[in-house]
């Protein structure tokens, strides 16, 4: 995978730490790390730390909380977190950055990819974030606009489309806004299908197929990632074109995504803790944007609903996938 450059913006259960770390000498370094599940790209993460010099059950202990997709499980997590005083706490989705903020205001927290931290409340700004959170932030209103755009491209007759996302999610709402927005100017419909737990895809899949979008356009988050696989396969065997956030979707059998690499993200996430952990407040630690974006297409998929991907679009791509 290409290195992508990045860029600093200017402007209650006891846990029994692992015997190996605490035989280890010198600081044995505690982090939280709080998510609805595992996702490979976090493993970028501890690639990054092992290049810093930390690793688990040597110099670090992980404390891992999945909220299997029960975000209200994110308030007890974030309590839990600050009952063992753990150093730095990895937040994967907003609302657990949300819940772990409202538990501490001292222990560091750091997340490797928010989407719209500002709008969210987690930050004061990208410069400036204030309090105990920093990190990675998406270019939400841009990625937006350029997947409808290179929707259009492939779809020149796109006229009306169904976006699929979660409104729990505090960070996505200005991103729906962005979405429409951007859709206005390019002359598309856009229909919203909500999706706030498990329970909720049937009813959603039922709606867009009344729907008959000519495309489907998902925002990612932790809900809709933990779920990626059940999204493809109906967008796919319902013949509809979906655009995605990041390349893992098409790796799954999507048909395309435009966006930052979640890996690059999560790998350069390990900054921030080492930053942290040598004594910078998060406060002084400015976020980070993506600076590079990859398009990727899976031509499999494209030839499987009966797509044709113009060459314009085709030369531009970063990978695809045969």
């Amino acid at each position: 995978m290409r290195r992508r450059e990045f860029i600093t913006l200017v402007g209650g259960a006891a846990v029994m730490w692992p015997l190996a770390a605490r035989a280890q000498s010198g600081k044995i370094w505690r982090m939280g790390f709080i998510a609805h599940g595992h996702e490979t790209h976090y493993d970028a993460l501890f690639r990054g730390l092992r290049e810093l010099g930390y690793e688990e059950g040597q110099n670090l202990v992980v404390v891992w909380r999945y909220a299997a997709s029960h975000p209200e499980r994110f308030p007890d997590f974030a309590a839990e977190m600050v009952r063992l005083n753990v150093d730095v706490i990895i937040v994967v989705t907003t609302p657990a950055a949300i819940a772990v903020k409202k538990a501490t205001t001292t222990i560091p927290i750091i997340f490797p990819n928010a989407i719209n931290p500002v709008e969210a409340g987690l930050v004061a700004s990208l410069a400036h974030p204030g309090g105990n959170l920093t990190g990675g932030a998406a270019q939400t209103a841009v990625l937006t606009t350029k997947r409808l755009e290179i929707l259009k491209e492939v779809l020149p007759g796109l006229s009306k489309g169904v976006v699929l996302w979660n409104p729990d999610n505090p960070a996505l709402v200005p991103a729906w806004k962005q979405t429409q927005d951007a859709a206005r100017v390019l002359g598309v419909t856009l229909v919203s299908c909500e999706v706030r737990e498990v329970k909720d895809f049937d009813e959603a899949f039922a709606t867009i197929a009344q729907q008959r979008p000519d495309t489907l356009l998902v925002f990612q988050d932790a809900l809709t990632i933990q779920h990626r696989e059940v999204i493809i396969n109906f967008a796919n065997q319902n013949r509809l074109p979906g655009a995605f956030g990041g390349k893992e979707w098409v790796e799954a059998g999507g048909l395309m995504s435009y966006g930052e690499s979640l890996s690059e993200m999560y790998h350069r996430a390990a900054y921030f803790v080492d930053a942290v952990f040598k004594g910078a407040k998060p406060s002084d630690l400015p976020l980070e944007q993506a600076t590079k974006f990859e398009l990727v297409l899976n031509l499999k998929t494209a030839k499987a609903i009966g797509l044709t991907i113009p060459q314009s679009v085709l030369i531009r791509a970063d990978e695809m996938i045969e």
